[in-house]
Parts: C-alpha cells; structure tokens; sequence
C-alpha cells in the first residue's frame, strides 16, 4: 500500500501548534479551542496533536454499510430510547472493527515518535458540533486518560470515532435538530499531566449569571472525579482579584493515574481530605488566567485545568452556553433590566424582524438579549420618586419582578442614587383630569383604532420596494401615536384602579378578597372574551352536521376551507369560520413577534379548539355563559352594596363603591383593546412585507421569503434597495435562534449579568403548595392539563389548563376550562382579565408550573389565596 507523503499526511495530522482557532470542520471543536488556547501568551496546554475529520472520513468510507444505518438512526423517533441504543451500539461496533489504513496509522505513529512513543497520554474526542458558541455538547463523546503505547492508542483513537455514536450523543443530535451526517470527529492526543489539584474555572457564576464574579471548583487528582461526581468540589467564588467566598469539601476519594497505563480510585488521607485544594493565592492567579482566555474568545468560558508543581495547564475551554446574554450598551455603568416578554406574556424568542419592528414601534427603548426584549430601568430606579411609583405599578402586575428589583436595590451601590427629576412636587399642570364613566368614551376610541387601521390598509396598498419602507416608518410614528392616545390611557388606567380600590376597600370593609373579580364577570366590549365566545357559535353552527366535523378531524392542510363546501352544511361552516378569521384572524400565540403565523396564515391551529367546543358544549353555549356571568356581576353588585349600607357610614361606602363598580363595568373591557389594535395593524405590516418578500424571491434574491425574519427592518431595508443579502448571516441568525429557546428569560437582569426570578415570600400557604399570584377569584378542583402549544390542547369540561403563558390568542380555550395556572403573568395582564372574565379560578407566576404539575395529575387551584395543591 502507497505511504503518503509528509505533506499528505498532515492532512490525517496536525500538532496543536499549527491548529487555529477557526478550523473546527478540520479538528472538530475541542481541537480548534485547543489549538487556539496554545497560541494565548501566558496559557499553558500540554503537547499534542489532532487526528483530523478527513481521516474519520476515511475510516467511514471503508465501510459503506454504515451509511445504511445513519439513515435508519436519522428516521428514529427521539424518544425511542430502545431503537437508538440498538442501532448506535451496530455502528460503533462497526466502526471499532475497521482497521486504520496502513498509511493512517503511520501519520500518527510519526507523531507519537516526535513527542515520545512511551508517554502516557490522554486521547479526546473532538466532534464538528462540540464547544460551539450555542451549544457545548459537554460529556456526549468520549476520553480516555493515561493510554500508553501506540498499539494502545491507535485502538483508543478508534473508540474516540465510533463514540460519536453513543446513544446520548445520537439523542442530544436529534433533539436539537442536528444532522447526523453533518457531525465528523477529530481526535486530540495530548501527553498527560498528572496533577496534585484540578477542577473547573467558569468566569461567570453558573448558578447567578454574574459575569464578575468566576468560580473554581478544586479537588485533588485528576478531574475526573469531580466530573464523574464522585466528590464534593471545593469552591471558591473570586471577584476583582479576590476570593470572596469559599466552601472547602470533605474530598474522600481521588483519580490518580496508574504506571502502566489508566486509572484508579484511591481513598485521601483523613488528615488530607479538608485541607483545600487549592490556596487562596492559587485560585486568584488562576481566574486571573481565565479572564486572560475569556478576553482571546470574547465570551464567558467553562474551562478545564490541572495544577502541577504549582503550574497551571489548561486541557480544555469552552463557551458557557447557559448564562442568558447581556444587552450590549457600549459603556462600563450598571443597568437594571425588566423584561418586556413577562409584560406582554410571551417569554419565547423573538426573531430579528419581529425584535427589531417592536423596538421601532415602542414607546420607550428596549434593549435585545438572548431573543428578547428588556427596557433599561436603571434611572427610574435611581430616583427615590420614580423608584416608588415604578415598584408599586410593577408590584401590582407581578410581585415576582418587583421582589428580583428589590434584590438589586439591597446590594450597596449597584443602583446609583439620583435626585428626584422635578423636586418640589408634581410637574406643572398636575395630573391628568380622570376621565368621566361614561360609554361613549370606549365607543370614541373604538372608533378612532379603526379608522386608523383602515387609513393604513389604504395607505399601503400601493407601496412597493424602497417606498414601502418609508411608509412603515411614517406608520410606525402613526402606531406610537395611538399608542400614546391620553383618552385611551386614561380609560385604561381608569378600568384598572376602579379595580385595584374595589379589591382594597372590600377587603378593608367587608373582609372579602378579590372581590372585584366577581364584579368583572361578563364586562362590556372585552374582544379578547368576545373573541372567546364567538368560536363557540362556530362550534354551534358545525356540530349538526356529523360528515363536517368527522373531516375535521383529520384535517392537516391549511386549504381545507376550500374543501368544506364539498361536504353537508360545509358552505355555513365554511363562511362562519371564515368570518371568524376577518375579525381575529390576526392573532396567534405570541402574536407580539409579528414572524409568528396567524390564525388567518394557520387556520388549521383553530380546528382542536372548535373541535373541543363541538364536543363539549350544547347550542348557544356563548349567549348563555355571557348572560350568566352578568346575572353573577348584578347579584353580586347588590349583595355588596347592601351589606355596605348596613355598615357605620354605609350610604357614603355604597356610594362610593357603585361609582367605582360602574367605573369598572364600563373600562375595564376596553383594557384588552388597544393590543387588539396594535396586533391588526402590524398584520396589515406582515402581509405588505411577506409580499416584498416575494418579489424577492423571484428576483432570485432570497431563496425563500420567511429568511427576511431573520433580517432586521433596517437590513430588509437594505436588501430591498440593494437586491444583495448575507446569506451567512441569515444563516448564523436561524442558528441562534434555535439556540435562544434553551434559555430561561429573567424577570430582572443586570448588566453584570445576574438573572433574578424573584421570590414570594409568604407563609400562609399549606406545605408543598405551589405559589403564586391570585388573579381570579375561587377554588377548583380538577385534572390538569400541561399545555405548551395551543395546537395540541385536548380538552375536557372540568379540565384545569396549566401552561408558560398565555396572551389573548389563548382566549379560545379558556371558556372550556375551569381553572387556569400559568408561570408567567400579573394582575392585569391579558389571561387574568379573561380569567376574571369567565369566572375561572386562575392563579399566575408559578414559577416551573409546567414542569412541576404533570399532565393528568389532580390538583386544586386556589384562586382567591394564590396557591395550587397537588393531589396526586
């Protein structure tokens, strides 16, 4: 067999030295860090050399019926645990069984003669898709610790290719959609070190997310055994040059290498096993290296070290990818974020076009991580007078977001303390006059949205190319303007305390909580209830007819509308459902991202909803629950006005309070319309730029018009002017988005980085309870059902809904459901209002509410205390 030459080989081999940062195709991930770790001045990494992803590939072509079995592991269900182990166990077996070509194992063995054919050494698994900025890829390939000898390590390098088939590196592809194919392995051989101490160092606090503060977990031998969890770390948590906390473990047992090659447990001397691992002045120096590598890679690092003769060497760094990224603003100040997303009910990522569109159309600036939105509170906070006003406006929402602000404002320092903007009282003029109760004000402002909207359907019509954007800009001055609307705030405002005083004086009256969610029941001109409602006279108008509804349940394309007519009574369902979509067909889940398909673009995600209405109500089930829920409001309204009356003072209390019921009963359904309106018009935008889209397309611009999501509106902008596009960035940007639904979003975040959820602190609720925050009055009992996509609800009378978050696109569900948990929400927001609305018992911000209620599990929902017990 031909023997390549020094030039070809290298080809099959590359020493560290020679690898760069970039070349993760040539020497996989951990190989490209390694390589870029050698060239750090100051960084320590033991010698070695990667056997590069063209010779897995030749491995792989030595064996052609391999390729047969990816494509069966790539059909497998993810969850098919029995199917992937049995399968990936056949190709690792077949990849093992190739033996390395004669010119293969001689590029290595040249490179082992170079650094020493009889030392120890360690052999790692490097894969393509490993160490990436969006995901780690930590401990689903394989490596083997003290291997000595060539035969030895040519055999270990064999394992480390067949481990990119173990079954949780196979699972962890699959479900984060990862081509198998797509995945090669390199394999680093690096000479072993063998260490009094090692551990891992992450520059930013795993548990809190401050990117100042680095914690280092020690113990003695290799790192193996912390990794394996063997023993306890010891950590240090070190910040400005200091360490600022420690915890020093009781470390029993160690890894230590053996003479002849592997690894051994070996118990720690009991003198020996509380004594830290490391000395203060080490981790110091140490974090000190890992800032230095944090600053070569320009993100947090997971980093893997060993100390030997009080010299660090580095084995391995890689991105953390589970801290939540931090707004980026150019300066060194401290900043207070609130996130916008537990605000407006949608926590999931946005994409660019629909981040950078809302950001456009906001009426203060808010500020992208992560695939979300956050608005910089720090200058309100600094101010004793607006600190107030902005925690007791936030408190009332959700208690959770003011608790993780006060946590911030208890550490000395971080907020800075400013003068009050206007001392000396209120700015001149003085507040806003209240606005009076009367019906026509809602009427007025109704009416001013639609005149809005339609002027701007008229408007945009005809726009095209470059113009088109000019007019969005002019629209969104428009969109801003109405948002601004001080009648329409003032109506808001106005249904929202009527509220907040009913609740307050009722309870300080007459002993009674939340009594104003009964008074609310039924409220005039609420579309998100009515939007609620008016699927169920869809339901009425399908459930006669047995061959409709039988068609659709199976129904799977967006075109079965046209299929409707074909099939007994399908003209009237077809009309009803189409009349439902002309007045709601713009709304979705998460409609504020305006890339998300509407219920006009998806109409298919209607039809479980109405299929569940047809099933479990009878005819005119809307007209009566409306009627009903205001019978409850009127009776409700008498039994407390004439138990005020009998009270000391009880004609000036009864007074008081029907003006403020009134109050209620004539804004508080106007609250749910301005988002409404704000949800038409970005469709009308949608629509006009799907349309641009296309005209991209066939200019052969764009490859498919949904990439322009992955575009700002200023590069779409940009493209259009220009007819060029960065198809690599709309590439990068689908990739983080992916990678953005793995993290949690905050409630508050800092710029140093910490993420807060907030705490309620209460101990009036039964042991093992989940709390929350109560929203709509009452108590039920029932089955829980955990839905995460509107689409896949399946619901009974009786049922309990338990989901992350839901906006008014959710409203369809609510009127077949008897209580309703959610971990995200507040006081006012969209769900509580329609809770109250419907007389649902609900209670929001339960924190991993989804995750620790199980689907079909019974549990009582106390709506008038907040909490949920589990009953089985």
């Amino acid at each position: 067999m031909r023997v390549l030459s020094t030039y070809e080989a290298r080809q099959y081999v590359w020493d560290l030295q020679e690898v760069e940062g970039t070349r993760v195709s040539v020497v996989g991930g951990k190989g490209a860090h390694l390589g870029a770790l050698s060239r750090i001045e100051g960084i320590s990494v033991p010698a070695g050399f990667c056997v590069t992803t063209d010779a897995f590939r030749r491995i792989m072509a030595e064996a052609p019926s391999i390729d047969d079995r990816i494509d069966q592991l790539s059909r497998l269900n993810p969850d098919d645990r029995d199917a992937i182990r049995a399968l990936s166990a056949e190709i690792r077996r077949a990849i093992e069984g190739i033996a390395l070509p004669e010119e293969l194992a001689a590029a290595i063995t040249r490179a082992l003669t170079r650094l020493g054919e009889q030392a120890p050494y360690a052999v790692r698994s490097s894969a393509t898709a490993e160490d990436l900025p969006t995901a780690s890829f930590a401990g689903q390939q394989d490596t083997y610790l003290n291997v000595v000898g060539p035969t030895a390590i040519l055999q270990h390098i064999s394992r480390c290719w067949a481990s990119l088939f173990t079954e949780r590196a196979v699972t962890y592809r699959q479900r984060n959609g990862i081509d198998h194919r797509t995945v090669h392995m390199a394999v680093v051989v690096q000479r072993m070190v063998f260490p009094d101490a090692a551990g891992i160092l992450f520059t930013a606090d795993p548990v809190t997310g401050n990117r100042k503060v680095a914690a280092v977990d020690a113990g003695f031998g290799l790192g193996e055994a912390l990794v394996s969890g063997m023993v306890n770390p010891d950590v240090f948590k070190v910040r400005d040059g200091e360490v600022v906390a420690r915890a020093i473990a009781a470390k029993e047992r160690a890894v230590q290498a053996l003479p002849d090659g592997g690894t051994r447990e070996v118990a720690i001397d009991s003198r020996r096993q509380e004594q830290p691992a490391l000395t203060d002045a080490q981790a110091v120096r140490l974090v000190a290296l890992g800032r230095r590598i944090e600053a070569h890679f320009g993100r947090p690092q997971d980093i893997e070290w060993c100390l030997a003769d009080d010299d660090f060497q580095i084995v391995q760094s890689r991105p953390i990818t589970t801290l939540f990224p931090v707004p980026e603003t150019g300066d060194q100040e401290n900043h207070v974020y609130v996130s916008v997303g537990h605000q407006q009910m949608m926590t999931d990522p946005m994409k660019p076009l629909g981040l950078s569109m809302w950001q456009l159309m906001a009426m203060v600036p808010m500020h992208e991580a992560g695939g979300r939105l956050f608005v910089d509170v720090t200058r309100r906070l600094a101010s004793p007078a607006s600190r107030a006003g902005l925690l007791d406006v936030i408190g009332k929402g959700d208690p959770l977001t003011r608790d993780a602000l006060e946590t911030v404002l208890d550490r000395d320092g971080f907020v800075p303390s400013l003068p009050d903007a206007t001392p000396g009282g209120p700015p001149a003029g003085g507040a806003p006059a209240p606005v009076e109760t009367d019906p026509a004000v809602v009427t007025e402002l109704i009416e001013r949205s639609r005149a809005s909207i339609a002027a701007l359907e008229d408007g945009i019509r005809t726009k095209t190319g470059p113009a088109l954007f000019d007019f969005l800009l002019e629209a969104f001055e428009e969109h801003r303007r109405v948002l601004s609307d001080p009648l329409s705030m003032q109506a808001i405002t106005a249904g929202m305390e009527a509220t907040w005083w009913l609740n307050d004086k009722l309870r300080e009256w007459l002993g009674e909580k939340n009594a104003a969610d009964t008074l609310t029941l039924s409220a005039p001109g609420n579309v998100t209830s009515e939007m609620g409602l008016a699927l169920l006279d869809v339901a009425d108008v399908i459930r006669p007819h047995p061959e409709l509804v039988a068609f659709l349940k199976n129904v799977e394309d967006e075109d079965f509308l046209d299929e409707l007519p074909k099939l007994a009574g399908g003209t009237e369902a077809r009309d009803a459902i189409e009349a439902y979509l002309e007045r709601y067909g713009m709304r979705c889940v998460g409609e504020i991202d305006i890339t998300r398909p509407r219920w006009r673009e998806r109409p298919t995600t209607l039809v479980p909803v109405i299929l569940d209405n047809v099933r479990n109500f009878e005819p005119g089930a809307a007209e009566r629950r409306f009627e009903e829920g205001r019978q409850k409001a009127r009776a409700k309204e008498q039994d407390v006005l004439s138990r005020l009356r009998a009270l000391p003072d009880g004609e000036r209390k009864a007074g008081e309070a029907k003006r403020m019921i009134d109050r209620v009963r004539t804004f508080i359904g106007y609250r749910e319309y301005p988002k409404y309106g704000i949800v038409s018009r970005c469709f009308v935008y949608k629509r006009a730029l799907l349309e641009e889209a296309g005209r991209l397309v066939r200019a052969g611009v764009l490859p498919e018009k949904e990439d322009i999501f992955h575009l700002t509106f200023q590069e779409l902008h940009d493209v259009v002017r220009s007819h060029r596009v960065d198809d690599q960035l709309v590439q990068r940007r689908k990739e983080a988005f992916r990678s953005y639904h793995a993290l949690t979003p905050p409630r508050v975040l800092t710029s140093d980085g910490d993420a807060l959820t907030g705490a309620y602190r209460r101990d009036d609720v039964p042991a093992g309870a989940l709390i929350g925050l109560p929203v709509s009055a009452g108590t039920v009992e029932g089955r829980a059902r955990v839905v995460l996509d509107m689409a896949d609800a399946d619901l009974e009378a009786g049922d309990i809904l338990v989901t992350s978050f839901t906006d008014p696109s959710w409203s369809p569900l609510f009127v077949g459901i008897a209580g309703l948990v959610t971990e995200v929400g507040g006081l006012m927001t969209h769900g509580a209002v329609i809770a109250r609305e419907y007389g649902l018992p609900a209670v929001v911000g339960v924190e991993r509410a989804t995750r620790l209620i199980s689907d079909g599990q019974r549990i009582r929902v106390h709506g008038t205390d907040g909490y949920i017990e589990l009953l089985s």
